[in-house]
């Protein structure tokens, strides 16, 4: 059986790695997959939400596909007409649904960006829900730039780090900004006096250094809701819908976004016990590790673990709230999903893929 491009494009085979699944996801800009068989027979659909499950379930990322799949995912069959299609897509906001025919063959993929007008939303997002950028840091790492210019105004194509920061933000609607600063922040402040912002922002100032938590302190009383947290220096291409949905359905009081991130050794590996006794040899590994990207949604209940001018960092609020019993998750997203701009190599990289 011939498979045209489209299903080619959206479909993956069952021996996929979840890992695998991410890169694709991030590939091809989507957030379900379609599973097949070689001959076309439709298996099921793996979704964003079906990996992050999974990570909640502790399964480890190299896991295949077929051991993970949802026996409830809504398909389509060839005989049903167009519009009846469509309109359980719409009713039940289905981003992709699969078609198969009489025989189980996937005949064909309906993509929601692709049947309806891009003002009909898949999924509302809070706009009111405000973010923090925390851009009070020497930027040490981009020195000899940052001596002149701070780190969130560094130029990426025709505008800076925190513009396009905030840019990816305003897709989503997204209105109320606060932004945290201490070195050079006057130079900050500026830029946005002079920008002419079709958004809210609150420039706050740290006397001294409070670190990326501590700093919360000075807007508890502006940040009576969930927000986001951000680092200035760190730029992520997802869906922020799907992370604030995630937050809220597991009901924690911090999320944070991690970057999957595959490193493979050279060499081959071995593990030896007693007396030099070889265990295991294993040639050429690959590694999967959580990397925090430096983003975060959070609950107003944290503002109970942070004091007033104390210096706190990210790391140690976490271990804080995870000490009073409180929830921390864990939202997952692919390796180029995420850049850290905070050094000189990605900083580089951006403006040679803009340029």
């Amino acid at each position: 059986m011939r498979i045209d491009e489209k299903i080619l494009k959206y479909s993956i085979s069952k021996d996929f790695r979840l890992f695998d699944v991410l890169k694709k996801m991030d590939l091809e800009k989507s957030k379900s997959l379609i599973v097949i068989e070689n001959s076309g027979v439709f298996i099921g659909l793996i979704s964003i939400g079906d990996i992050q499950r999974a990570i909640i379930k502790n399964l480890p990322l190299d896991i295949k596909v077929g051991e993970v799949l949802r026996n409830n995912i809504i398909i389509g069959s060839d005989a049903d007409p167009f519009q009846l299609l469509k309109d359980k897509m719409l009713n039940l906001r289905i981003e992709m649904m699969p078609i198969v025919d009489k025989n189980n063959l996937l005949s064909d993929i309906l993509l929601w960006d692709e049947i309806f007008d891009h003002n009909i939303s898949l999924e509302e997002f809070d706009s009111d829900i405000p973010v923090v950028i925390m851009a009070g840091g020497l930027g040490s790492r981009l020195r000899p730039l940052t001596n002149i210019i701070p780190k969130p105004l560094l130029p990426i194509g025709e505008n800076s780090i925190i513009d396009v920061i905030i840019e990816k933000f305003r897709k989503f609607g997204v209105y109320n900004f606060y932004v945290s600063t201490n070195y050079k922040s006057e130079l900050i402040k500026f830029h946005f006096e002079n920008k002419g912002c079709d958004f809210s922002i609150d420039i706050v100032k740290e006397d001294f250094p409070l670190g990326t938590a501590g700093s919360l302190e000075l807007m508890k009383d502006k940040l009576t809701g969930t927000f986001f947290l951000t680092n200035c220096d760190i730029i992520i291409s997802t869906d922020y819908t799907e992370i604030l949905k995630y937050h809220r359905e597991n009901n924690n009081v911090i999320t944070i976004v991690a970057s999957v991130k595959e490193i493979k050794i050279p060499y081959g590996i071995v593990e030896s016990g007693k007396n030099g006794e070889l265990l295991r040899l294993k040639e050429k590994p690959e590694l999967l590790f959580m990397i925090n990207t430096g983003m975060y949604v959070i609950e107003p209940i944290v503002f109970e673990s942070i004091n007033k001018n104390e210096y706190l960092d990210m790391t140690t609020l976490i271990e804080n709230v995870k000490n009073k019993s409180l929830k921390v998750g864990v939202f997952p997203v692919s390796d180029k999903s995420w850049s850290d701009i905070g050094e000189w190599n990605e900083y580089l990289k951006i403006i040679n893929k803009i340029n």
